[in-house]
């Protein structure tokens, strides 16, 4: 499960102490690839669809009323365009009624 399988989501979890639903993208891609930003569009508006279409409720009924956080998992450190994307994308998201978090995940 990637960035590149936008029609995929790649993980659910439920975090017990907090009751957050966090449905994690796992992005392997540097940001200075020309169809990142495409492709990272493509997964979130994705993950949008999953939510609001019920089907997050359909797969995890236990979840209904939590708070839902789509949780960016990155490989590289986002470029300055890729820094503008994530600020709009956030914005959007949270107009939704949802959370963006980025973590980036340096490899070793």
């Amino acid at each position: 499960m990637t960035i590149e399988q936008s029609s995929v989501i790649d993980f659910i979890t439920v975090d017990e102490a907090s009751g957050e639903v966090w449905l994690t993208i796992s992005d392997h891609l540097p940001w200075t690839e020309s169809t990142h930003l495409p492709l990272l569009q493509d997964k979130l508006n994705a993950y949008l669809r999953f939510i609001e279409s019920g089907e997050l409720l359909k797969k995890t009924p236990q979840v209904a009323g939590h708070p839902v956080i789509i949780n960016l998992v990155c490989k590289f450190k986002p470029s300055e365009q890729g820094e503008l994307f994530l600020r709009k994308a956030t914005t959007t998201i949270q107009k939704a009624g949802f959370d963006l978090r980025v973590e980036l995940k340096l490899p070793n």
